[in-house]
């Protein structure tokens, strides 16, 4: 009999994940809250199982005895495959506590402390009162535990805090909102991947974001950094490293998301225990030939590791620029130029109705370009 792999969640961000494990011989198992998920049809068998339930997806993993439980692109998704694993014996990269560090805003940056170099000043409550006692604007408030960009705000003032409170903590699973310090600077991202507590690959990217709606919505990629000089970028990974042994991230892929204080000071935004769900595994393998994807799934599943420090960091430019559409509208093809793509990922079919996922701007697909510029 085949080996199986249990994969928490099958959304787009899956589909990477499923795809490659069937493509080594395996056979995938799937589970979500939802019975509509695209990835769904790519598995050999689905249950509809939340991924948040550890009981459930622990008796799921032992009916089709599956030799590991894991997921790509999910902050939700990661407590469970840890605890789980913990929980039957299977392969994992960290503990379940550290999973939940990084799922927590509020329990990352307590995790890192305040005395730690990059870490932002915040405050976690329960209550619009306990919100109300923050005094230094601007800031971000966001939900500890959601994902997506989902529930998060700049608020300028108090009246902002009344006004978006609710809404915030309405996407909140644990019942809290944590309001951060703004940084003012650009967004970069470090994917960095982790062997023995040492990290053997990292490569900064920039992000771009859609300005004219709140929490940081992503339109774009693009490697390498033109936004972090090579002081910035160096304080950037050490950043990143500092962080992942604090958080105790020693084995697998992790993804770092970072503003750069007035382009120089790289301040702590998110970090994640998991490669990114914005698919910048393949963009990576496109710019430096490394791939994420595969070290991931060939440490966990085979016990290998087969990322060294011998990629070649060019300097032309790649980008991952996503097909963005208002939700409930439809989706067309045509509406989008794909002319010199290096590689096309469509996630609707043509005339698809567009889901409500963040409320203001959806992921419909992403390109992959080769734009023709040299930075170094």
């Amino acid at each position: 009999m085949k080996k199986r792999i249990l994969i928490l969640g099958a959304g787009n961000a899956q589909i990477d994940a499923i795809d490659y494990c069937r493509e080594r011989g395996y056979e995938v198992v799937g589970c979500s809250y939802t019975t509509v998920d695209c990835g769904i049809p790519h598995l050999d068998f689905f249950e509809q199982v939340d991924i948040k339930d550890f009981s459930g997806v622990a008796a799921l993993a032992e009916k089709y005895g599956v030799s590991a439980v894991y997921s790509i692109g999910s902050d939700l998704a990661m407590p469970t495959a840890m605890k789980v694993s913990e929980m039957l014996g299977l392969p994992h990269f960290i503990s379940y506590e550290a999973a939940s560090d990084c799922h927590s805003k509020g329990r990352m940056r307590s995790a890192l402390g305040e005395g730690f170099e990059g870490n932002a000043r915040f405050t976690v409550c329960r209550t619009l009162e306990e919100a109300l006692a923050w005094d230094s604007f601007p800031a971000m408030m966001k939900p500890v535990d959601s994902q997506g960009q989902r529930g998060c705000f700049r608020v300028g003032s108090a009246e902002d805090i009344r006004k978006h409170f609710d809404t915030s903590l309405g996407y909140s699973i644990e019942g809290s909102v944590i309001i951060e310090e703004y940084i003012d600077g650009p967004e970069i991202s470090v994917n960095a991947y982790m062997q023995d507590g040492v990290m053997k690959f990292a490569v900064v990217s920039d992000r771009y974001v859609f300005d004219e709606y709140p929490g940081g919505i992503i339109r774009e990629h693009r490697i390498p950094s033109s936004f972090a000089d090579r002081a910035a970028e160096e304080k950037t990974l050490d950043l990143a490293g500092r962080a992942a042994k604090k958080l105790g991230i020693q084995d697998g892929p992790c993804y770092f998301q970072i503003k750069l204080r007035d382009g120089k000071d790289p301040f702590m935004l998110e970090v994640t225990p998991r490669l990114d769900g914005c698919h910048m595994w393949k963009l990576i393998k496109y710019y430096c030939g490394a791939d994420l994807l595969d070290a991931c799934f060939r440490h966990l599943l085979e016990g290998e590791q087969v990322l060294d420090e011998s990629y070649e960091m060019t300097g032309d430019e790649y980008s991952l620029e996503f097909m963005s559409r208002e939700p409930n509208t439809p989706f067309r093809r045509s509406d989008f130029d794909t002319d010199g793509a290096e590689h096309v990922c469509y996630y609707y079919d043509e005339g698809d109705r567009v889901l409500k996922i963040n409320g203001y701007i959806e992921k419909c697909g992403y390109i992959i370009r080769r734009t023709g510029k040299k930075l170094f």
